[in-house]
């Protein structure tokens, strides 16, 4: 990938060797990968049955049309890297994207707390105009939040070191083959994965927590098990998400020597892989209307 600068030094071409430690089963390794990218992509599909029949043309739907796009967006700014020209435009949709998908799983939560404490006032309070907003806002606070991610990259100096061990470009991946100190690089990710994706995790907690606080206030068990089964495709969907991620972004923080090189790499790779492939089978299972 050629990484571009604002030094003035010549540009450097950089080795992506894969997951280390593993080459030889490098082969083996991407037939399960690409199938699970040939599955992501589709996607594609969900957004537009969504786009297309008015009869999904609600909140929840809505909301999984742009859970659905941002996984296709994610696969395809990682798997097939030679889409992009370079390391510093992979690493900037990789994290604008995720940091995207997990406002949206943030708005999701939102929908079902609505949907379950004020359900009289569901249609009144989630608007299309309302929607949209949502849209725009992550859309709006994932391109703020990565932006720095560039210049910080922009404004290291790099000595020479072309390999690098991983399977896609990634921020503390490029930072680490600098001469120079990566201490502010390794300070705004981390304190960035708090603020973004830890607050909607938190978030995310508390509105659940509310839910739970007014479904076992229903006196029936039938009424409560049916409230509950609304949601139970969205924590799948969170689980599957936010596990590999946030093990990805603490091993490179904290990790160090004591996570194996290969474990990191994988489940970096999961993470862009494994969301996209399983998200639509999980809402397409547990939403009748996707299914007709």
């Amino acid at each position: 990938c050629l990484l571009s600068r604002t030094k003035p030094v010549p540009d450097v071409w950089y080795v992506l060797i894969g997951i280390s430690g593993l080459e030889a089963l490098h082969t083996w390794i991407s037939i399960p990968i690409c199938f699970m990218y040939t599955v992501a992509v589709t996607d594609i599909f969900l957004v537009f049955l969504i786009m297309t029949e008015h009869s999904l043309h609600e909140s929840m739907y809505l909301f999984l049309s742009m859970l659905a796009l941002a996984d296709v967006l994610v696969s395809k700014a990682t798997v097939p890297k030679m889409l992009f020209c370079g390391c510093v435009s992979q690493i900037f949709f990789i994290h604008f994207i995720f940091v995207a998908e997990s406002a949206i799983l943030l708005a999701i939560a939102f929908d079902h707390y609505v949907a379950i404490c004020y359900p009289l006032k569901y249609t009144t309070i989630l608007t299309s105009m309302v929607i949209g907003k949502i849209g725009i806002a992550a859309t709006v606070w994932s391109f703020l939040i990565c932006c720095p991610f560039i210049l910080l990259i922009n404004r290291l100096l790099y000595c020479g070191r072309k390999i690098l061990p991983h399977s896609y470009c990634e921020h503390m991946g490029i930072a680490r083959l600098t001469c120079d100190n990566i201490n502010v690089n390794t300070i705004y990710g981390l304190i960035m994965a708090l603020l973004s994706t830890g607050l909607d995790v938190m978030l995310i907690v508390m509105s659940y927590m509310m839910i739970l606080h007014t479904v076992f206030q229903i006196p029936s068990w039938t009424a409560r098990l049916k409230a509950l089964n609304t949601c139970a495709s969205h924590i799948c969907v969170i689980l599957i998400f936010y596990t590999p991620a946030f093990f990805s972004c603490f091993a490179h923080h904290f990790g160090g020597e004591t996570v194996p090189c290969h474990i990191h790499i994988l489940m970096a790779n999961l993470y862009v892989v494994v969301p996209p492939m399983l998200n639509p089978i999980i809402y397409s299972v547990k939403a009748k209307q996707i299914q007709n």
